[in-house]
């Protein structure tokens, strides 16, 4: 019984301590401000932290916590002085930080008293990457603290670097044509389109081609039969036979003029006759024409070579098959389509100019037609801008011929037109998209200098095909990454190196 007692007692002993302990540590961590964070160094071991979760600094009684305050305001430094562990007032203390940028820049910050802390004069400008020198004065010595606080930087051998396709550029100004990019879908060209119907009617009794097809300029593609085409035809030969006949009458009569034998009048009656036949034999083979007969049909119904009835329907065109509107057997009506041909080695695109892009589109101009589903590229030429602006849409009309010999570019698709303006501008400074990339919440691009590679948030302006401008943040000069980005970006984001936001 005692040596249950003495083994209950020191449990109870060993409980009391943790959770004298545990409570001991709760007290003394420090609590983070979520509007204030220290500078941190993700590859560096875990520094000392003050009460406002900054880094802490100590020379002998002298520390300081530094802090960036970025709460809905541009960054700015907040740095609390103490002395033997209490707060030290900010006023009896002069301080200065310099900021060793990526490059060689240094950023020189100065401070004044505020409440109980020292608020910087300067902004502290993204990204929150740097060497640090702090220089701090207290009673007339001068204490001073070196550290390194990086985030979005790694480094990367030359070799390394031109295996995995890097490219590099030098930042600066840049020649560009201005574009806008408008809807628009492809559509038949209009001049390379036939539709092919019977000029009579009839039975269509033989039919060669088929939906889609490709058939060749004065190919046949269907045979009809038809009443109405003897009839023309007969009418035709008759009117022929007739003039023959006048035409011996008249030679037989002016021969025998010749001789004395007849009268002039009988020749002239003759010529006139003859002269009528000749109009009759016109009309109708004029006829035939108009059905769209040609002059070898109609010499071979001369001649009997080919059957009366026989109407063949013919493609004017090269092209292909569309539409079909034919069967074996089937009764055929006048001027109703039996196919449609259409020549798709060049096709349009159809699009809409809104009212305020008006001036910069002219006929003639190059244009560039993108399809996001098929993912090919292809350039055109404007040939027509409507003159009219729909009262609804404020927009106009506008066409782009496209080539189009692979057939790729298919009526109905639907494609994105970019105009380019031939009148060249000079950005300040710009980049090519590829060098573009997204960290964090900023548009990036990565500096490199030697081995090293940071990033440089970017204000990104206008885009000009391959190029988009950067209004902000890059200067002239800089070695930047143009090709293959995103090989940088993922060894950062692999290596984590983000400062603690």
């Amino acid at each position: 019984m005692k040596t249950l007692n003495i083994v209950l007692g020191l449990l109870l002993f060993i409980a009391g301590a943790a959770a004298f302990f545990y409570i001991l540590n709760m007290e003394s961590a420090p609590v983070a401000n979520t509007e204030e964070h220290g500078l941190s160094d993700p590859a560096a071991a875990e520094y000392e932290r003050g009460p406002h979760h900054g880094r802490l600094l100590r020379s002998g009684e002298i520390a300081l916590e530094i802090t960036i305050f970025e709460s809905g305001i541009p960054p700015e430094f907040h740095i609390f002085p103490f002395i033997a562990g209490k707060p030290l007032p900010p006023e009896e203390l002069a301080l200065t930080i310099t900021l060793h940028r990526f490059g060689g820049r240094a950023d020189v910050i100065t401070f004044k008293p505020k409440d109980d802390y020292l608020l910087g004069q300067q902004i502290v400008a993204e990204p929150h990457s740097f060497g640090v020198e702090v220089k701090a004065t207290f009673e007339n010595q001068t204490h001073e603290w070196h550290f390194e606080s990086y985030e979005g930087r790694t480094s990367m051998t030359e070799a390394v670097a031109l295996q995995a396709g890097i490219e590099y550029a030098v930042a600066g100004p840049v020649k560009v044509s201005d574009s806008i990019e408008l809807p628009g879908e492809v559509a038949l060209d209009a001049d390379r389109l036939v539709h092919i119907t019977p000029r009579l009617s009839g039975v269509a009794r033989e039919v060669h081609k088929s939906l889609g097809d490709t058939v060749h300029k004065n190919e046949l593609l269907a045979v009809i039969d038809s009443k109405e085409l003897a009839d023309i035809k007969s009418e035709y030969l008759a009117a022929v036979e007739r003039r023959d006949l006048a035409q011996s009458r008249y030679t037989i009569e002016s021969d025998l003029y010749e001789k004395k034998i007849s009268a002039e009048l009988e020749v002239l009656k003759a010529g006139q006759v003859l002269a009528e036949a000749g109009i009759n034999v016109r009309s109708a083979r004029q006829k035939l024409q108009s059905l769209g007969l040609s002059d070898e049909a109609i010499t071979s119904a001369r001649q009997g070579e080919r059957s009366f009835t026989r109407y063949e329907l013919i493609s004017p065109i090269d092209g292909t098959v569309i539409e079909k509107h034919l069967a074996v057997g089937e009764a055929v009506q006048e001027a109703v389509d039996c196919f449609v041909v259409a020549d798709l080695s060049r096709v349009w695109v159809k699009t809409v100019v809104y009212a305020a892009d008006l001036k910069h589109v002219r006929a003639g101009q190059q244009a560039i037609v993108r399809s996001a589903d098929l993912d090919i590229t292809a350039k055109g030429t404007v040939s027509y801008i409507g003159e009219l602006v729909g009262q609804e849409t404020r927009a106009a009309h506008a066409i782009v011929e496209l080539p189009n010999p692979d057939g790729l570019w298919r009526p109905g698709l639907y494609v994105t037109v970019e105009l380019i303006d031939k009148t060249e501008l000079e950005l300040p400074i710009a980049v090519p998209s590829d060098a573009i990339q997204e960290f964090r919440d900023w548009s990036v691009v990565f500096m490199r200098d030697g081995d090293l590679y940071e990033i440089c948030p970017v204000e990104i302006g206008r885009t000009f095909g391959d190029w988009v401008e950067i209004t902000s943040g890059l200067e002239a000069g800089v070695r930047y990454v143009s090709k293959n980005s995103y090989i940088i970006k993922a060894d950062i984001e692999k290596s984590g190196a983000t400062h603690d936001h």
